[in-house]
């Protein structure tokens, strides 16, 4: 992660969640929609972008088809994640992940080296893939055909574009969160990302 993210990074949420006073109708409508966290809190994320309803209607369907209806196993699907929001600085998407990753049976050793990238000691070959493709795309908006091909060997071509898309949606959401200043709720530590990246995004 480099300098170039902390210098960009809002001192304060540019945009806050639409206060549950200003809920019409079709607000709530929308929101009872969303993922809920135990306690029965909205997170942040949606009740921020739900100040956009049409966009936010459109939105959540495939957001969800990806993280909860998608062909990749959790682990997969987290890792990549993982690794999309430390390329692009998303402290609230690393930290509202970190759980859905352990749960999916991410290590923490594994946690501990995404900031590392894919030459670091201890990945099997498929996570090694899977980082350097993410990375790829991260910088490049391709895949080389040494990550496509060592892909290949595990998936099939629906696994092939989810990979891709899921990629894609994630820095998307990371822009809006990196933006907007997005505010990360207690209870989500950042564990393994980097100091100094402490309060939005």
């Amino acid at each position: 992660m480099s300098q170039r993210h902390e210098a960009a990074r809002p001192t304060r949420p540019r945009l806050t969640p639409l206060p549950e006073e200003r809920w019409d109708a079709r607000i709530r409508d929308l929101l009872a929609l969303a993922p809920h966290d135990p306690e029965g809190g909205i997170p942040n994320i949606f009740t921020t972008l739900v100040r956009h309803p049409d966009l936010y209607e459109r939105f959540l369907p495939f957001g969800g088809q990806l993280l909860g209806s998608g062909r990749l196993p959790g682990d997969v699907r987290e890792l990549l994640i993982l690794r999309t929001a430390w390329n692009t600085g998303a402290r609230y998407e690393w930290g509202r992940h970190l759980p859905l990753a352990r749960a999916e049976g991410v290590t923490d050793a594994d946690i501990d080296r995404i900031g590392e990238g894919p030459e670091a000691a201890g990945w099997t070959d498929l996570q090694r893939h899977l980082i350097r493709a993410a990375d790829e795309l991260h910088g490049d908006a391709r895949m080389s055909d040494a990550t496509w091909e060592g892909l290949a060997g595990h998936f099939g071509d629906a696994e092939l574009i989810e990979i891709v898309m899921l990629v894609g949606q994630y820095q998307m959401v990371a822009f809006f969160l990196n933006a907007t200043g997005v505010e990360l709720e207690p209870g989500f530590p950042c564990t393994g990302f980097p100091e100094g990246e402490e309060g939005h995004g």
